[in-house]
């Protein structure tokens, strides 16, 4: 981000934007005391799935008008991208990424299994019981001390892999379009649990209990990790490590897998300053316009515009999983979307430990999302 904001520096004269870090731990806390007590930054980075909860607050301001003043083209974004960021039809961020989980492989063991083509293409077969039977034939050929998949036991990562799985198969949106009523099809939720259960304890592909699956993948542990395209940027500059991505398998009936967004927003001033939010909005949309700059972190660029760029193309690996923008499945599920999304992990993470049934474990979840509503 500090060399887009020097670049936009450069190119405009008349603005200067400063740029603050804040710990990530702390930061949707430090920004939201700030807009309370009128100290709020001009324009602030804000995920897509947060987006619901800080307009429901009034944190930010609607953009639509401010777009229009700054020649916002909201036909040159991805369209999917974009529409999640929209809350009762009202623009409330400019998105400059989405950033899905794929799947990264160890090309060394990938080819050593066979599984390589002579393009160097996985063969991997689009079903479920195809991809078991990729992991499988992977894990033969793998030495002793590799293991075929790093993937923790717990916590975001497996509910990223569930939603994806669930989505596959077309399950239905967590709430009705009203939010009023919880939509999720129990029967295809207990299925992708179930799924991905015999991942960990049948088939015996992920290790019970990892402390550090990235380490695993960059050490050469592990043959294959599923985690989100932030981590591209690691795996490239890590010595030794010859490694292949692609979108997140589908697995099931259609193509989806989990994703955010970020997105830049204008938080909410007491004392609004025209020219400065006409300023912070024509930031955004550089920013966007220039995501060749920002996918040199892995994410993929906002602006469909950008992916034909020479500057993106030259970026390797981005344009092997860039399609998966178009199948990015939001969990924004409105102004509590948190907290359901922390009920959901609570429960997967039971089915995971063995400690409840995916049956139980979806009953449970739903009754808290219910208790949450």
């Amino acid at each position: 981000m500090d060399a887009i904001v020097e670049e936009f520096n450069r190119q405009h004269p008349d603005i200067r934007v400063n740029s603050t870090l804040l710990e990530w731990g702390e930061y949707y806390t430090k920004l939201m005391t700030g807009i309370a007590t009128g100290n709020a930054p001009d324009v602030a980075v804000a995920h897509t799935a947060r987006i619901p909860e800080l307009v429901e607050e009034g944190l930010l301001q609607p953009l639509d008008n401010l777009a229009d003043l700054a020649r916002v083209d909201w036909n040159t974004f991805n369209q999917t991208i974009l529409d999640a960021t929209v809350v009762d039809g009202q623009h409330y961020a400019v998105p400059i990424d989405t950033h899905p989980i794929v799947f990264y492989y160890n090309k060394a063991y990938v080819r050593e299994a066979g599984l390589l083509d002579e393009n160097d293409n996985l063969i991997l077969e689009n079903t479920p019981e195809g991809f078991v039977r990729f992991l499988a034939t992977l894990q033969e050929s793998l030495p002793d001390n590799v293991f075929t998949a790093s993937i923790p036991t717990g916590g975001d990562d497996p509910y990223r892999i569930w939603w994806s799985f669930y989505r596959q198969m077309d399950g239905s949106p967590m709430f009705s379009d009203d939010l009023r009523q919880i939509t999720l099809d129990k029967d295809k939720a207990i299925r992708a649990a179930e799924y991905m259960l015999d991942m960990y304890y049948k088939y015996e592909f992920i290790p019970l209990h990892l402390q550090d699956t990235y380490e695993s993948f960059q050490n050469g542990r592990a043959a294959t990790i599923i985690t989100g395209v932030w981590a591209t940027g690691i795996w490239e500059i890590t010595e030794g490590l010859e490694f292949g991505v692609i979108p997140f398998p589908q697995v099931f009936g259609q193509p989806g897998q989990w994703a955010d967004s970020h997105t830049l927003v204008l938080p909410y001033q007491r004392r609004a300053d025209q020219a400065k939010m006409e300023a912070a909005i024509t930031f955004a949309d550089f920013v966007a316009s220039n995501g060749d700059l920002w996918a040199r972190a892995g994410h993929v660029p906002s602006k469909v515009t950008v992916l034909d760029k020479p500057e993106f193309q030259a970026l390797p690996y981005r344009s092997d999983y860039a399609a998966s923008a178009d199948f990015a499945e939001y969990d924004a599920w409105g102004p509590k979307a948190g907290a359901v999304r922390a009920a959901a992990i609570r429960n997967l993470d039971t089915i995971w430990a063995k400690t409840s049934t995916p049956e139980q474990a979806i009953d449970n979840m739903i009754a808290e999302i219910r208790a949450i509503r």
